[in-house]
């Protein structure tokens, strides 16, 4: 069986989905960490785009954190991840495409504009490939930003997003109080997808230093919010005990 790779930025939510994936079904796999600029002309001759996860296995390339999932579903059926039914199925995804959009905007520049005040932050959140000298001094300087900005995926403009996400998050802790699950009674891909995009907001554990504990200040630290975040440690604690 071939070892599979995954290129990936290690702050990037969706590449944390796809760990999370790897990590529900039981596979062994080798990180490459991407350095920006160079790094991604080299990822670029690998798959034909800069952007990560990146999943290598053998011969073939899968680009896209959706996709990857999908073809480690298909090649690793055990331990699903996608439910038979296909009702369940079809929320599962729905549910997969929301966190993957909507709510990924909206934590990605809550963070950001979270990291504009905070240096520590700003820096801890570049790739950990990227030169010392490069990351300090991208983190001194609010044009560090822009660098952040892309390796997270989003621009720094932003209307109403704030707002929404704060909402989402209220009706997820809904959804959440009353099961263990988003969809059906077992562990799936919309649970992971959404759990990816939390750990932006307030970083768990498994974060690492300096960012373990950190997070958007009035999310992070919202009463109302707290179940939100102790169900998803729930979900990566059964995940890391796959």
């Amino acid at each position: 069986m071939h070892s599979l790779q995954l290129h990936q930025f290690r702050h990037s939510a969706f590449c944390q989905k796809v760990r999370l994936v790897l990590a529900a079904k039981g596979l062994s796999y080798e990180v490459i960490e991407v350095t920006p600029g160079l790094g991604q002309l080299g990822l670029f001759r690998l798959s034909g785009q800069r952007q990560v996860p990146v999943l290598v296995d053998g011969e073939t390339v899968v680009s896209d954190s959706t996709a990857i999932a999908l073809y480690l579903e298909q090649q690793h059926p055990e331990r699903p991840l996608l439910p038979t039914d296909p009702q369940q199925r079809a929320r599962v995804l729905l549910l997969e495409d929301w966190a993957d959009t909507a709510l990924a905007s909206g934590a990605r520049l809550a963070l950001l504009q979270a990291a504009a005040t905070d240096p520590v932050l700003r820096g801890a959140l570049l790739p950990e490939a990227t030169p010392a000298p490069l990351k300090q001094l991208l983190a001194a300087l609010p044009a560090g930003l822009g660098a952040l900005a892309e390796t997270l995926g989003e621009s720094l403009v932003g209307g109403g997003e704030r707002q929404q996400l704060q909402r989402s998050l209220e009706q997820l802790v809904v959804v959440v109080a009353s099961q263990p699950y988003l969809v059906g009674e077992a562990l799936s891909l919309a649970d992971l997808a959404v759990v990816a995009q939390l750990s932006l907001l307030s970083f768990p554990a498994c974060s690492g230093a300096p960012l373990a504990g950190c997070g958007v200040s009035g999310i992070a630290d919202h009463p109302l919010l707290a179940p939100l975040f102790i169900w998803r440690d729930g979900i990566l604690a059964q995940v890391a005990a796959a």
